[in-house]
């Protein structure tokens, strides 16, 4: 079995093979990396990418805006992530985004990930019926581990999602309610012993 280490390195160096920068490659290394250790298909899908890459034509994007539709062509997943990492400030705040048209969305998917952690706040992902929950770049929680992902989403949606929790207040004091059971009342013995504590008379 393949360590995530020689996953990242490998993926990092076809990426730099492929035509992208170092930078970019790195920044795809650490995105299969992440996919494969959530399960996902990262170096398959990389293979079917970079074997279409040269014959299939894909546009660039440079903002990101509420909502993001091709001329032409269908959006490259990669430039899609890198775009999406360094505006993720002001793309939070759109609240909704939109992207039409994405290839190989699987490769897009870990990017939204980090930008989760970077925001702080969960992202919900929808696209051909497909959800997924990205948190904090600790797990993507989907209905899509077992499905064969598409190479093309007709439509992407994102939403940034407020942090809640996940319980009632009365659940909350009920439950530290009860934990207080655990709590030590002091007694004076206590007392002196913290007051004096560590100090020694040597008159």
């Amino acid at each position: 079995m393949k360590s995530l280490s020689e996953i990242e390195t490998t993926s990092k160096r076809a990426s730099r093979a492929a035509g992208f920068s170092w930078g970019i490659a790195e920044e795809v290394g650490k995105s299969v990396r992440l996919l494969e250790s959530f399960g996902f298909s990262g170096i398959k899908t990389l293979n079917e990418f970079y074997k279409n890459k040269d014959i299939a034509k894909y546009e660039i994007i440079s903002s990101i805006e509420k909502k993001n539709k091709p001329k032409k062509f269908s959006f490259c997943p990669i430039n899609l992530g890198v775009r999406f990492l360094d505006q993720i400030k002001k793309i939070e705040s759109l609240k909704k985004i939109s992207f039409q048209k994405v290839s190989y969305p699987l490769l897009f998917l870990p990017f939204l990930s980090r930008g989760s952690e970077i925001i702080g706040k969960k992202i919900s992902i929808k696209f051909e019926k497909n959800n997924i929950l990205l948190n904090f770049n600790l797990n993507m929680s989907s209905n899509i581990i077992e499905k064969k992902i598409p190479i093309l989403a007709k439509n992407i949606e994102v939403v940034f999602l407020e942090n809640k929790d996940n319980f009632t207040e009365l659940e909350w004091k009920n439950l530290y309610k009860f934990s207080e059971k655990t709590f030590v009342e002091e007694t004076e013995s206590l007392k002196r012993g913290a007051a004096g504590a560590g100090l020694t008379d040597n008159d």
